[in-house]
């Protein structure tokens, strides 16, 4: 079921990366860099959990893309530090205002109990959720 809820859930945002001309690959990555702004590459790579190879790709897209800037570091200049432009922002919200609506409704309807119950399975299965986010 936790996959099919995640695929509905993607599902609802595909129109709006399709006109982009981006996929979930892209909406992950935007997730992060959105709520971590200056997020560096390696870090991205260390949420993400997938290959250079991989990231270089997405990236490639969001950058040539308009939606994302890569900066050198300030006090390391071999590090790029990666933030959302505002037409990033502008995707990420939208991305979030497609899917924002399943979740409500799924939470108003399980009741407080339960979704503080959802919370405590998440948490044990991804682990505490300060650690996905570069500054708590």
């Amino acid at each position: 079921m936790l996959f099919i809820a995640a695929r509905d859930v993607a599902g609802k945002s595909a129109s709006v990366l399709a006109a982009a001309g981006l996929g979930r690959a892209h909406a992950r990555a935007l997730h992060f860099i959105a709520r971590n702004p200056g997020l560096s590459v390696a870090e991205l790579l260390g949420f993400l959990k997938i290959t250079k190879q991989s990231l270089n790709r997405v990236m490639s897209d969001l950058l040539n893309g308009g939606f994302v800037e890569r900066k050198t570091g300030m006090q390391d200049r071999r590090t790029r530090s990666l933030q959302l432009t505002p037409a990033g922002m502008a995707l990420a919200e939208a991305v979030w205002n497609a899917q924002r609506p399943i979740l409500a409704a799924a939470f108003r309807a399980a009741g407080q109990d339960a979704v503080g119950g959802y919370r405590k399975v998440l948490i044990g299965i991804a682990g505490d959720p300060v650690r996905w986010r570069k500054n708590p």
